[in-house]
C-alpha cells in the first residue's frame, strides 16, 4: 500500500505543478511532463498534441486552479490512471472532472493523454 499511496501523491503533485500559472507560462518545464505523443481532448471538444497545448498555456492568463477527489489506478507496472475534479477560480468559477494517463519511461512519469469535462 505504501508503494500506492507514494505514487498517489507523485502523480498530484505533477497534476498540481499543471495547474500552476507560474509553472504553465516555462515551456521547458511543461515539455518535460508531456510525451512527445501526448493528446488532449480539451473540455471545449477540440483535440490538442503537445505543441498545441504550450504554445496555447503561453497565452493563457494566470488563473487559480484546485483539484479535489484525486484518485489513481495502476493500469500496468509502468502506466497509471488518474481522475479527479478541477476547479478554476473565474467568475462563475468552471468545474470540470478531469482523467490522465501517466507512462513512466526512463525513471519519470510523462502525461501521454488527457481529457476535461465541464460539469
Amino acid at each position: 500500500m505504501q508503494k500506492d499511496a507514494s505514487l498517489k501523491h507523485h502523480l498530484r503533485v505533477l497534476e498540481e505543478q499543471l495547474l500552476q500559472a507560474g509553472f504553465r507560462k516555462i515551456p521547458e518545464r511543461v515539455a518535460e511532463l508531456l510525451a512527445d505523443e501526448f493528446v488532449e481532448f480539451g473540455s471545449s471538444g477540440h483535440r490538442f498534441n503537445k505543441a498545441q497545448i504550450i504554445k496555447s498555456l503561453q497565452a493563457e492568463s494566470s488563473e487559480r486552479w484546485s483539484l479535489s477527489e484525486f484518485c489513481v489506478s495502476l493500469l500496468a507496472p509502468d502506466v497509471a490512471l488518474a481522475t479527479y475534479q478541477a476547479i478554476r477560480y473565474t467568475e462563475p468559477p468552471v468545474h470540470s472532472l478531469r482523467s490522465s494517463i501517466w507512462k513512466l519511461r526512463d525513471g519519470r512519469w510523462q502525461l501521454v493523454f488527457h481529457q476535461g469535462t465541464l460539469t
